[in-house]
Order: structure tokens, then sequence, then C-alpha cells
């Protein structure tokens, strides 16, 4: 039954961007939302933006870049972007209708949810908010409202453009900010922000909320009053009362007071389906898995989503074994293929390369800054020399390198060159890393170990002998398929292992060293580093901006001009036309139509600078443009590298024409994006 909250009110507009209003279904902090019918007849819910944000350049700056990445989240569990306009007189946002009701209103009417009920709409949030992580979009105001049911399913709505709203200086006062106060994270209440930025963590943190919520009918630390309730968030313990044993500590692990200390929302979905409930809902159960591991290129995803939409949700699509998708993959293999050496071979300047590649996947050659950092402490340090990550362990017995906090679930394979530079040391290796443990692969000179590390107490430990003299580099495979974990060492299989810890379906990847014989210090390196997941067979090619000379698009996920290094996303950006020719969809397709179609690859390259790069932009001073032949050329106005730095530090995520010769790069250009 179509439900509508409110007529139309005088002044309220009856057309817009070719949409019919119908009616209020509701309005909040940045606008009204309408009900509205497309000329197809579809119904639609409409955003659109208050008149005096409208009038900022800097909101409706944001605003489009936020609008930009929400079209690109695949919509498991969300209501789908389906148009929007931020350069209309009153910007607007047009999703998906979801005719059911929130699940505030399912609590009130009918009291706490209990067994598959629960475990649904714990699934199926998480697995909303993974599709939103993935596609680089903070929801910042999850709450029961705003989750919808449909035919049972939930669905997340007003996500993507709560960021446009908050980070603009006009809009956000001290007190002012987005969100409901019950399920803001610590950190929301913290008005230093550049010392405490809000990231992910902030968003499973209100999910563990809701579903604190659903089981009780109240908030976890619910109070009296807004102060006393935040006062509550950031001193005391949540309150958990009617939630199961084993969802009850996934949700105590949402709810931890430090953003790091909680799990990605990757993470946590992994975490529920290892927990599987009998009479949860099969069809959420199905979009859990066709999200949880993003290794289908985007017009199987969309295809996916299709499905879902049609008759509730998309069967899981087969994903190929780990072995046979690398094997059938020529072009993917290892980037940093070496030999036993103290430092990794350099990429050959061979003629343009394209491999097919899907995610999330890391490439970095550890020869500089890039998604591994330089860290010094009391208990060791990790530092760039000779072209490679040295690590060293002094105070305590291991010491673990500053990485990438990209999680890794399912198949995968991890490879890196580790040598031992000191008597007594070990090169460790951990996968499915969070904060309680991880799996654990230890190179020592005597032998090679595997086992559970458990906060320093390893279990289950298995060893193979293997001799690595101190200096020599050997190429560590590991190999995850089926669950079943496999260690290479210079190519020869030398252990197997069955993984079973449900606390570890997913994780990080991190280096580091261990000092075996706890005297003096311990060093250990490692260089070429990469960690993929399985490509899918007829997947689409990315740019390989390892070796050769080529052109991309790419997304830039950090800038570090001091160190002469960036780290990219190749991405494929085409008219909507060259999309559908590409991926031979009908005509009638409504992608067809799009002006611009980006697809990712998910796969994170770390990318060295020339020493004299140049830089272009597409806007003069005056506002005039100057862009190239072609718009995935980007910009051909001159940029200063002084102006670029300055750019990339508040454009981080936005796209750019990058040049490589020999795979260094030595043009960036900014890519307009209309």
């Amino acid at each position: 039954m179509l439900r509508v909250s409110d007529p139309l009110r005088p002044g309220d507009p009856f057309e817009l961007g070719g949409y019919r209003l119908l009616g209020r279904l509701g309005q909040g902090g940045m606008g009204a939302v309408f009900l509205g019918r497309a000329a197809s007849g579809r119904l639609v819910a409409v955003k659109v933006i208050r008149p005096e944000y409208a009038s900022d350049p800097e909101f409706r700056g944001r605003f489009r870049s936020e609008v930009s990445r929400a079209r690109q989240v695949p919509p498991f569990c969300t209501a789908e972007v389906l148009d929007a306009d931020p350069d209309h007189p009153t910007p607007y946002l047009v999703v998906e209708y979801v005719d059911g009701p929130s699940l505030a209103q399912v609590i009130n009417e009918s009291g706490p949810l209990t067994a598959g009920a629960l475990h649904s709409v714990a699934v199926g949030v998480a697995t909303a908010l993974a599709a939103i992580h993935g596609a680089g979009v903070i929801h910042r105001d999850l709450k029961p409202a705003n989750v919808l049911f449909a035919l049972g399913t939930p669905k997340v709505i007003d996500f993507g453009i709560a960021r446009a709203f908050e980070v603009t200086s006009q809009h956000t006062r001290t007190d002012q900010m987005v969100g409901t106060v019950a399920y803001m994270a610590p950190e929301r209440f913290d008005t230093d922000r550049a010392a405490a930025p809000v990231g992910p963590a902030a968003d499973v943190f209100a999910w563990g909320a809701v579903v604190a919520y659903a089981a009780s009918g109240k908030t976890p630390f619910q109070a009296d009053s807004a102060a006393s309730t935040a006062a509550r968030i950031l001193t005391q313990p949540p309150n958990l009362t009617g939630l199961p044993g084993p969802l009850r500590r996934v949700v105590e692990r949402t709810l931890a007071k430090e953003p790091k200390d909680r799990p990605t929302a990757h993470e946590l979905l992994e975490q529920l389906l290892a927990l599987g409930t009998e009479g949860e809902s099969q069809q959420v159960r199905q979009a859990a898995e066709a999200v949880r591991r993003p290794k289908f290129h985007l017009r199987k995803l969309v295809l996916a989503a299709a499905v879902v939409l049609a008759v509730g949700i998309a069967g899981m699509v087969a994903v190929p074994r780990l072995r046979q998708a690398l094997a059938a993959d020529s072009g993917s293999g290892p980037v940093f293929s070496t030999p036993a050496s103290s430092a990794p071979v350099r990429p050959s300047p061979t003629a343009t390369k394209r491999v097919t590649v899907q995610g999330p996947s890391i490439i970095d050659r550890l020869d500089r800054p890039g998604q591994w950092t330089a860290t010094k402490e009391d208990g060791g340090g990790c530092t760039f020399a000779h072209d490679r990550l040295e690590v060293t362990t002094s105070s305590t017995s291991v010491y673990t390198c500053a990485g990438p906090a990209d999680t890794f679930a399912g198949d995968q394979s991890i490879t890196v060159d580790a040598t031992i530079l000191s008597a007594g040391a070990c090169a460790e290796i951990w996968f499915r890393s969070v904060a309680d443990g991880a799996y654990q692969v230890s190179l020592c000179e005597k032998e090679i170990r595997f086992g559970v590390d458990n906060n320093g107490d390893i279990a289950d430990e298995a060893k193979a002998a293997t001799v690595t003299p101190v200096g020599l580099a050997r190429r560590i495979a590991i190999t995850v398929q089926d669950e079943q974990a496999t260690i290479a060492v210079d190519g020869a299989e030398l252990l197997e292992s069955k993984l079973g810890e449900p606390a570890l379906a997913a994780g990080k990847v991190e280096f580091g060293g261990l000092n075996d014989v706890n005297s003096g210090d311990s060093h250990a390196a490692f260089a070429g580093a990469e960690v993929r997941t399985p490509a899918p067979t007829g997947g689409t090619s990315f740019a390989d901006l390892t070796r050769g000379s080529v052109k991309s698009v790419v997304n830039l996920r950090a800038y570090d001009a001091g160190s002469h290094s960036a780290v990219v996303e190749p991405i494929l950006f085409m008219t909507g036309e060259k999309y559908c020719q590409t991926h031979k969809l009908k005509p009638g397709d409504a992608r067809c139509n799009r002006e611009w179609i980006t697809e990712e690859s998910h796969t994170k390259v770390t990318v060295p600078l020339a020493a004299k790069p140049k830089y272009f932009t597409w806007e003069k001073e005056d506002g005039d443009v100057c862009l190239g032949e072609k718009p995935e050329d980007g910009g051909n106005c001159p940029m200063t590298p002084k102006a670029f730095t300055s750019w990339a530090a508040d454009n981080i995520g936005a796209m750019v024409a990058v040049t490589t010769v020999n795979g260094t790069v030595t043009r960036m250009a900014q890519i307009y994006t209309p």
C-alpha cells in the first residue's frame, strides 16, 4: 500500500527535473523528501536540498562529488541512486522508492526482533554498509528510521550526501552535525576534526547501536537527554540486553570506543556470515554473499542487482577457484617476480600491457612510502632503505609495520620477498589480521612456521624445515583457497593447513619482524608485495601501471610529493554509449544514455613519481576551461607542483589522468567530472 506522510505544502514544487511530485515523505536538516513519479511511471523518492545550501558553491561541489560516488554503490540492501542534478537551481537527488515500514516503526508497533529476524536485519544492514563503503561513501546518519523493509528485506536509505553537508564549514557548527546522537560514535563528538577524522568506522559503530536497538527496543547508551547519552557513549560500556551470545560478541566489537578496534564493514559481514542462524532470511543471506567479495566487474554486479530488484535478491555468483583463475590470467602474474636476491628486480621497459584484475587487490614495491609507511617507536620501527621496507625489533620481540587498512576474505593470494637481515630474526606475515588475532607466517633461519596468533600466543603452529641464510631474499607465497592455506617458499609448497577460526573470517595483511632469540635488536625486510583476490574469467581489463608506458584514468588514493610516490586505483572512464558497446548491453539499457560511467578495478597500486612530473588542471584562474582532445586526457592547463599538492590534499579519491614511462609517473592531470 502506498504511504504518503503529508500532501504538498504551499510553495512546494509540483515538478522537478521531469519528476512529478505527489507528496511529502519527510523533512530533515538538508531538505525535504518527496514522493515522485518518473515519466516511465515508476515511483521514486526525490530529495531536494534547502535553498540556503544550494547557493553555496562549496556545498554544490561536495554534493556533486558525493553523488558521483553514491551512484557507484550496488543496490544490495540499499535504495538505488537513480538520478541527480547538482547544478539545478535547487539541487536534488532521486533514489529508489521503498514502500515499506522503517525498522523504527516495526519495533514501535511489534516490539523487539528475535532469532532469524534479528540476524537478518544485522546481516542486511552490514551488507548495505559493505556496499556503501566499497564505493568510497560514508553514510554518517545510520539509524532505525533509515532502515526500510521492502518485501521483508531491509534496505538502507539516505546515504551519499551527508558528507557534502557536514564538511562544508559554513553549515557545520559545534552544536550542529549530521546524525542522531544515540547512534553516533565517540569520535563524532570530537570538535577537533583534524585530530579525529570521522571515517567508515563511525558507520560500523552506528550499526552496533541499530542492532542493539532492534534486539531490545532501546539504544545501548540510552539516557534521559542527548547530552547524557553522549556522555555514556564516551565513557560507559553498552547495554546489550536482548542480544544472543554470538551476535552480542560481534556487536560489542563494533561499539568499541576507539575506531581502530572496530571491524570494517567487510570484516563485520564475514563474522556475521560465519555465525549462521537458523530461520534467517535466505534473500538477505544471498545478498550478503553477492557483495561480500567484490570479484565481479561492474556489468555482472549490476546484472545481479537487477535480479535482486526483480525477484527479491540475486543468487550467489560462482567464483572461480583461485589457482585456476591465476593460471588462466597470464597477464596478472606477479609483477615483481624475482629470484632470491637482496632487492626486487625493477620492471623491464616493455610495451604497454593490460591485465585483468578485480578487487580488492594491493600492489606495492615497498621501496618508498605508499600503502605502507615508516614508523619509529621504542619497541622498534620500519624504514625504507635499499629499495625495500626494513623492520627492526628492539625492546619488544615483535614489531608490525603500519600498512593499508584494506581487508580480505575468502580466496586470496599474498606474495612478497622476505629477507632476514640479522641472526635470530624472523620475517613475519600476518593475514586476516584483526584486533584480537591473525593467521601468522614466520620465515626464520632454519624453518617456516604457520599458526594462529592470539594476541601474541601462537596456537596450532605447524613447521617445515627450510634454510634461509641472512641476507637472502625468499619469495613467500600464501594461497588461500576454499579456506585451505598453502605456504610456499620460492615456488616450493612447504605447509598446508585448514583455516577454521570464525573470528578470523576477514582482516588485513601485515608485515613485521620477530626477535626469535630475544637478545639485542633484530632486523628483517620486505619488497615487491602483492595481495590479490582471484580474477574473474572475462573480467574487465585495466591498465597495468607497474611496467611499460601507459595512459590511464585513476582514482587518486594518496599522494606524497616528498617521497615521490602516489597510490592510485586504475579505473575506466567512458561514455554511457561506449560502456554499453563494451559490455554488449541492449540499446534500451538506461546506462547507455548516461553521459559518463566509471568502472573501478578495486586494485590499489603504489607508483613512483618522476623527479619532475608535469601537472595539469582543466580550469584556469579566470574560470575558463582547457580540456584535452578527449575527456579522459584531463586538463591541459599547466599547474605548479605546489598547486597540485594542495589540490590533492583536498581531493583524495578524485579522478586523475596519469601517464607512466617504464612504470614511473611522468604526467598527472585533473579530470573534469560534470
